[in-house]
């Protein structure tokens, strides 16, 4: 089944930053309460934020990585 190019372009991926900004937005918008309507946009939010997390987090340090030393500016 082929992929929908217009489908994957249609709302571009936003970073965890960005959407974390907005949840801040949402929490001071209704001063710490949250209404139904708000609790689904927040849920909504959380779960893009955690996607953006993880693909933006580095790939996990191999051992052999691990114990080579890290390189000092002069």
């Amino acid at each position: 089944m082929a992929t929908n190019p217009a489908s994957e372009t249609r709302r571009p991926r936003r970073t965890a930053d960005e959407v974390n900004e907005e949840i801040r937005a949402l929490w001071l918008r209704c001063g710490g309460r949250l209404s139904t309507e708000q609790r689904r946009e927040y849920q909504r939010l959380v779960t893009e934020w955690a996607a953006a997390e993880a693909a933006g987090a580095p790939e996990p340090v191999t051992r052999a990585e691990s114990h080579s030393s890290p390189t000092r500016a002069a």
